[in-house]
Formats: C-alpha cells, sequence, structure tokens
C-alpha cells in the first residue's frame, strides 16, 4: 500500500499533479519540472525553501533531471504547488504522455557538436508542454545527446538525437603521411592509410568530428553538423536499444518534423499500454521507417490529435 490513509482516486488526482506516494506513510513527493535539466540559482532557492517548509527538508533528483521534494503531506500539496510558482516552477512529469526532455551539457561540453540546450528548449516548449494535453499509449522519453560518446545514452529513449560532425575529406589533399594526425585520432579506426591514401570508412565513421582540422594539409578542414535520430529505445524491466534511421538529418526544422511524426505515429498506431519499441516491433522497423520518411503524418495531424484514443494510459508512474 503506497499511502496509509488516502484513497486510490487521491493519489491518481495528484498523481497527475506530480506527486507521487512515499510508500507506508501519507506524504508525498513533489515533481518539479526543469528545463532539462538547468534552474535559476532564485529557482534553486525556492526549491529549498519549499523542501524545508512544506516536505522533509531534503532534495532528490531524477534520472530525468526532473527535482522532487519528498516527505510533502497530502494537505500541504497546494501550498508546495503555490510556493513554486513564485519563480515559475510546476510540478509535473508523469502519465501517459511526452515526458520532461533530458539534454546532456554539449552546449558548453569541449566535444558538443549541436548547442543541445538551444535544441533541447525548442523540443521542451513543444512537445512538453504544446503536446501535454495529448493522450499517447504510454510514455513517451526524448533525449538530446551532443556527440557520439552518447553520455546521456540517447539510444535508450523513446527518440533519441546525437550530434553529428560528418567530415568534409578530400583526398586530392592527402599526402599519405607515414603518421597521419587523421588515422591517429579517430577512436573508432574508421580512417586508415593504406597505399599512401587516406581512406574513411563510412560504416564505421560515427561522426564525431574529432578528425576535422587534424590533417596537417587541410584534408578535413571543417564538417557539415547533422543530427541522428534513434527511435524505440527503452531503459527498466525491459531493455532495447534504439534503432538508427537510414538518414544523417542536417536541420533543426527536419529533427523537430521526425519528432512529431514519431509522437503523432505513437497515438495513431500503437496499442494502449505498449511503449514504442513494442510497437515498432509489431508493425516493422522498415514500415515505420517509411512513414517517419514521407508525410503523411503531418498532414493528417489534426485527425490523428483528435482521435478518440487511449483514454485510459499505460504509464504507471
Amino acid at each position: 500500500m503506497a499511502s496509509l490513509t488516502i484513497s486510490p482516486e487521491n493519489q491518481k488526482k495528484v498523481k497527475a499533479l506530480g506527486f507521487l506516494a512515499n510508500k507506508g506513510t501519507d506524504n508525498f513527493s513533489g515533481r518539479i519540472i526543469t528545463v532539462n535539466g538547468k534552474i535559476t540559482a532564485a529557482q534553486n532557492k525556492c526549491i529549498s525553501e519549499a523542501a524545508e517548509l512544506f516536505g522533509n527538508g531534503t532534495v532528490t533528483f531524477t534520472s530525468r533531471l526532473t527535482i522532487e521534494c519528498p516527505g510533502i503531506p497530502y494537505d500541504k500539496i497546494e501550498d508546495f504547488r503555490s510556493y513554486l510558482a513564485k519563480e515559475g516552477l510546476q510540478t509535473g512529469g508523469t502519465g501517459s504522455k511526452v515526458r520532461p526532455v533530458v539534454s546532456c551539457k554539449g552546449t558548453t561540453c569541449q566535444y558538443g557538436l549541436i548547442d543541445t540546450f538551444d535544441l533541447s528548449e525548442k523540443i521542451h516548449e513543444k512537445f512538453f508542454n504544446g503536446y501535454s494535453n495529448v493522450k499517447l499509449p504510454h510514455k513517451f522519453k526524448i533525449g538530446v545527446g551532443g556527440c557520439p560518446n552518447n553520455c546521456m545514452k540517447p539510444s535508450l529513449n523513446d527518440l533519441g538525437i546525437v550530434g553529428q560532425k560528418i567530415p568534409n575529406y578530400d583526398s586530392e589533399l592527402c599526402n599519405g603521411c607515414r603518421v597521419c594526425g587523421v588515422e591517429n585520432i579517430c577512436a573508432v579506426h574508421a580512417a586508415k592509410v593504406t597505399d599512401g591514401i587516406l581512406t574513411i570508412d563510412e560504416e564505421i565513421c560515427n561522426n564525431c568530428g574529432r578528425c576535422v582540422g587534424a590533417c596537417h594539409f587541410d584534408a578535413i578542414p571543417d564538417g557539415q553538423v547533422g543530427y541522428k535520430v534513434y527511435i524505440g529505445g527503452r531503459w527498466g524491466k525491459l531493455v532495447n536499444h534504439g534503432i538508427p534511421l537510414n538518414k544523417i538529418f542536417t536541420s533543426e526544422e527536419e529533427v523537430m518534423d521526425i519528432i512529431e511524426k514519431t509522437i503523432l505515429f505513437f497515438r495513431e498506431q500503437g496499442e494502449t499500454g505498449e511503449r514504442l519499441s513494442q510497437t515498432i516491433e509489431r508493425i516493422g522497423f522498415e514500415n515505420v521507417e517509411s512513414q517517419l520518411l514521407s508525410k503523411d503524418l503531418l498532414e493528417r495531424k489534426e485527425e490523428i490529435i483528435n482521435a478518440d484514443l487511449h483514454l485510459v494510459g499505460g504509464a504507471t508512474c
């Protein structure tokens, strides 16, 4: 029994607001939404004060970069929410819908290939906020990683984005150096000098961008920034590694469209209670990919959103 005296109906009501019962008590943990792990110093202070005033004085962090304050009595939940609202903070992040977006620190990290903060904030606004009332078969998690180091494990999200830098290699400028700066820096051994010429195996190359500028004769002076998108990842009792779409996207607009089409696809063709990985397995990856790379889902957006689907979602937390 999660709570001692609070009715299941009331527990369900406050769970929708982001309050999860602390087992064996009548207290709750209030889940506070961050914009992909970022809060201001003033918000940080407000959360600390709220934890002391209404909770047990501790603050915890979730795997999706939200913040929880445990030990909040049921009758103090609205006071807690009102106190947070002074600094523009909200509770939530539960249910069968788009969940808070997770981003790595690629904007400031030396290895970051894309502005992860900027992109993830746009995703947060358009899909976490904009789709907050759209019911899905189950939870839908989005992760944004700045490079193939994959620190925040994008491929274990329902949809994961990985920053790319595709090397622009001009073989005419290669001198076949005995000690090749590009070959030496390539962590995945995709670049090799063979018969006096550098070759880059595109099947092995993960577009980490480390080779850009490494050639002493400027054979790789720059690279094309891109986005690799994985679909169908999950982590938990059942684990599934996401499958990459067979295209490197080169604009944020394309990425935003793919996210939206994936959510629309999941809402329309997912069965209530299944995660995206299960929908893909049931329908087939090639079928799903062809739908995501076409325009049909976006053209039917209003029809899909307004459909009477998933009235009782599959997510339990």
